[in-house]
């Protein structure tokens, strides 16, 4: 029951007397006021403003349509426990059926290739299903029985999605650090543990081959209420042709050309492209960073470089971390926003459509939010140390045979 104490002769009137400070009373109001508030929050900060008015408990039950018992719970809990009084307890919930050991029994069993599994059957699956971790936790004995849908809601709750995958590789350059250590130092504006002056600029380069101009045998149709745009399946071929970039990654501003393919002539072309465009035409030096592409690959591409352009210097990248080079995000921005989803008359208009992109692009473009530094690269380092000196994990079964 409510308790209640008499007032005056004439009310009987509660004893938890509501006072709200400022902030109080704004965050309630807000509470009332919003379209996104839950109901159950909504009501009781009306059931708290009112009591803060001085209305009585049976008028506020009248007012809002609730028993008077209500009205005497969230009064009474908000004098108690303030704002936080008017959320719900903690509840127990549904008791669990199965135990803890058996949940982490599959999710280890998950974070295993089912071949690892050490049974009479060999399993001949890549990756497991839930369904698949369902019946093999029956057959193995951890559970008399568990449905697919449990065991995908057990995963869930972990992060742990088992028949999803991500490809990576072992640096496989012996001077992977160093090498990398010297772009992330030219990023940061250092070269040969010395600041680069106002007149030394940093260009990032690369080729991005075999573009093809596809054209749809039917029009695109464009989005409409409740349909995205739809791209015709079928396409005829015009054949392909590649696309050299040359970003400044201080500066934000890229340098392309268009070309019938790869090879070391069209890269001497940008580079001249470049080299007599100011201000890399009055540069004190010019650094070039690029992987390790046919076009530009070897010492012999560094002399090419220093005899043709006596101030610019090519840095080569490890072999494999073509991701150290600002040049592929621009690339990646081209690809979204010129060439997906590919639909070109023939190649003189994919040519057109890519020489028209560099001018738009720098005339917005801010240099990238480079954040992977030397210290990062240390780290990665060590993991990849790491792995290397951890011992290869072989099914007992692939032993055996």
């Amino acid at each position: 029951m409510c308790p209640l104490v008499a007032g005056a002769g004439v009310s009987r009137r509660s004893p938890f007397v509501v006072v709200l400070s400022d902030t109080d009373r704004v965050v309630l109001e807000a509470s009332v006021a919003g379209y996104t508030a839950p109901f159950w929050l909504v009501q009781r900060a009306r059931i708290v403003l009112l009591a803060a008015d001085g209305v009585m408990n049976v008028d506020i039950a009248q007012r809002l349509g609730v028993d008077v018992d209500t009205v005497c719970k969230w009064r009474k809990r908000f004098v108690a426990e303030g704002l936080a009084g008017l959320k719900d307890r903690p509840r127990s919930g549904r008791p669990r059926r199965f135990p803890a050991e058996v949940v982490a029994g599959v999710k280890a069993m998950a974070c295993q290739p089912p071949a690892a599994r050490q049974v009479a059957d060999p399993l001949p699956w890549s990756r497991w299903s839930s369904a698949e971790l369902a019946a093999q936790a029956v057959a193995e004995g951890l559970a008399v029985s568990v449905s697919a849908s449990t065991v995908r809601r057990w995963l869930a709750e972990d992060a742990i999605r088992p028949w999803r995958h991500r490809s990576w590789i072992f640096p496989r350059d012996p001077d992977f650090a160093a090498k990398a250590a010297r772009v992330l130092d030219l990023y940061e504006r250092i070269w040969d543990d010395s600041p680069l002056g106002a007149d030394e600029f940093v260009i990032s380069a690369d080729e991005k081959s075999q573009l093809q101009a596809l054209s749809r045998c039917h029009p695109e149709l464009a989005a409409g209420p409740g349909r995205v745009r739809r791209v015709e399946f079928e396409y005829e071929r015009h054949g392909t042709l590649a696309y050299f970039g040359a970003y400044d990654v201080h500066r934000a501003q890229l340098i392309g050309r268009v070309a019938p393919k790869t090879g070391i002539v069209p890269f001497a072309e940008l580079a001249e492209q470049v080299m007599t465009t100011e201000p890399y035409a009055s540069a004190k030096r010019v650094f070039w960073i690029v992987d390790n592409g046919s076009s530009h690959n070897g010492q012999a591409s560094v002399d090419r470089m220093r005899t043709a352009w006596p101030t610019a210097t090519l840095v080569h990248l490890p072999v494999h971390a073509s991701w150290l080079n600002q040049i592929e995000i621009v690339f990646s921005v081209l690809q979204r926003k010129v060439i997906k989803p590919v639909d070109f008359a023939d190649l003189d208009a994919l040519a057109a459509r890519l020489t028209a992109f560099e001018p738009r692009y720098n005339a917005a473009a801010r240099p990238f939010n480079w954040r992977f530094t030397r210290a990062d690269l240390d780290d990665l380092i060590q993991r990849i140390d790491a792995h290397r000196a951890a011992p290869l994990l072989i099914p007992s079964s692939a032993v055996a045979a």
